[in-house]
């Protein structure tokens, strides 16, 4: 079967999966993973590894991942890569077929991990002409789809697509949270030791607010020598403060920061006014802006990929950052509040922000994906010596 470009092309001989953007174009390719359909926003994302970390980062929720990278599954899967048992994206979309796992650390095949986390595959894909749309264009709704026998109501797909509302306005945080406190156990991952433990101790105590967590955030604040504590998306504040906190983090997590906003802005105003140190990441950052008087914009394409340079304006230091996020703090208005600490080498998009006269900033990147590979744990460390 020919690569199919997004066109309106007739279905080609053994196209077993399609994807429908609502404009009316359509890919055709070859499915694996779940069967079925489901909907969502498809983005792009440039990593060359971590596949199974992006599929489970639940901050991907209600998109279709466009892997840049042709080459995906070829490491397979473990349950030690897993970044969250909830559900993150819907779907992905891939240049080349997969092929059997070639890693020593592998447990299965990607495809069959797919189908057991009910998301869907797809590939034969031109990415190239998909992630060059999106970029044009912007990041589009659509429709991914398989039926093993080739079954498509192509028609019901586009409507589908149009119909979705899309996520600006949408608040994903409450259904991908946790629901019940949990304290945390388990430090960073190494090879031939698995994951650390997490020493319950006088260390200073974290309360983490779960909006979607990654956890390795939580992996990564044990080793900056906190104690931690999760609780769910809606925790009210008088919760919160009962925990005793040292400090208050705000985890990464899916949707519009302004929807989500309504019920966790008024408590993080609340902990500004308390004077309680608060560390952002992602959702959480942008939210914490919001707290301080700045803006959310829903961005054009955003930023998915392990290798985004981001410079630290305090220092000119530029760090190669991990991002996932389509919607940004404006920094074209930002309030006498807030001070800029961060910007995007690529398009000068805000990457990070402190609150003046408070303990509080955060970055709307990703220091718990280790990139550069250790370029941002310091941020980890720095929130951590604030509670000492």
């Amino acid at each position: 079967m020919a690569d199919a470009a997004l066109s309106h092309a007739p279905q080609p001989k053994g196209a077993t999966g399609v994807l429908v953007l609502a404009d009316g174009h359509v890919a055709w390719g070859r499915g694996f993973g779940a069967v079925g359909q489901s909907v969502g926003e498809v983005c792009f994302n440039t990593s060359m590894t971590g596949y199974q970390e992006i599929m489970t980062d639940p901050s991907y929720a209600a998109q279709i991942v466009t892997f840049t990278f042709p080459h995906i599954g070829n490491v397979g899967v473990n349950d030690e890569d897993l970044e969250s048992q909830v559900d993150g994206a819907v779907g992905c979309v891939v240049r080349e077929d997969l092929t059997a796992p070639s890693s020593f650390r592998s447990r299965g095949e990607f495809g069959d991990w797919l189908k057991t986390k009910n998301k869907i595959g797809l590939s034969g894909i031109d990415t190239r002409a998909l992630t060059r749309r999106i970029r044009l264009s912007g990041a589009p709704n659509a429709v991914i789809a398989h039926d093993p026998y080739g079954q498509f109501d192509i028609p019901a797909l586009i409507k589908r697509a149009q119909d979705w509302p899309g996520l600006e306005g949408m608040d994903l945080a409450r259904v991908v949270s946790r629901t019940a406190n949990e304290g945390w156990e388990g430090g960073v991952w190494t090879l031939g030791k698995g994951f650390a433990r997490s020493p319950r101790d006088t260390r200073p105590h974290v309360v983490a607010i779960d909006y979607g967590a990654k956890d390795n955030i939580f992996r990564n604040l044990v080793k900056a020598g906190a104690r931690v504590t999760v609780v769910p998306a809606q925790t009210s504040l008088e919760a919160i403060l009962a925990l005793e906190p040292a400090g208050v983090f705000l985890s990464n997590g899916p949707g519009d920061p302004a929807a989500t906003g309504a019920y966790a802005v008024p408590v993080i105003q609340a902990l500004l006014e308390r004077n309680v140190p608060i560390f952002g990441i992602c959702l959480g950052h942008q939210m914490l802006g919001i707290a301080a008087g700045a803006t959310t914009t829903k961005m054009h394409q955003g930023h998915r990929g392990a290798n985004h340079p981001v410079k630290r304006l305090f220092d000119d230091v530029v760090e190669i950052t991990s991002m996932n996020h389509g919607f940004a703090v404006d920094n074209t208005n930002l309030p006498d509040t807030v001070i800029e600490t961060h910007v995007s080498l690529f398009d000068g998009s805000n990457c990070g922000l402190a609150v003046k006269d408070k303990q509080a900033f955060g970055v709307q990147y990703h220091p718990e994906a280790s990139p550069g590979p250790q370029d941002s744990f310091y941020l980890f460390q720095t929130f951590v010596e604030m509670l000492k």
